[in-house]
């Protein structure tokens, strides 16, 4: 059981330079994390259609597109941009002590 809420340490920031992106393993999923000049990403590394890795996508601005069908998702909230309902899971990141930490989305049960 995680606690939702808590920050976990994933990376180290060393190992994500800007423009750079990398697949961590968190809370049962693979979340890709995307540095792009001053901000960082994190989402669910699979695509909802077909559940392709969305880490060999290509980034048009705010926008990540799957490598294998073309669907765009919105890297700040993780919705589909035809289709706003359909979704990837985001997560909130931040830095502290050199490490990147992700936001447990887990239960406080």
């Amino acid at each position: 059981m995680t606690l939702k809420g808590i920050w976990s340490p994933v990376l180290e920031v060393r190992d994500l330079g800007s423009e750079q992106r990398a697949v961590v393993e968190f809370e049962d999923d693979q979340v890709l994390i995307i540095r792009q000049e001053e901000e960082t990403f994190a989402l669910s590394n699979r695509c909802p259609h077909l559940g392709c890795g969305l880490s060999k996508g290509r980034l048009e601005g705010s926008i990540l597109v799957c490598p294998c069908h073309d669907w765009s998702f919105d890297l700040r909230t993780g919705k589909f941009v035809n289709a706003p309902e359909i979704e990837i899971a985001t997560y909130e990141c931040k830095f502290d002590s050199g490490k990147i930490l992700l936001r447990s989305k887990g239960t406080n049960s």
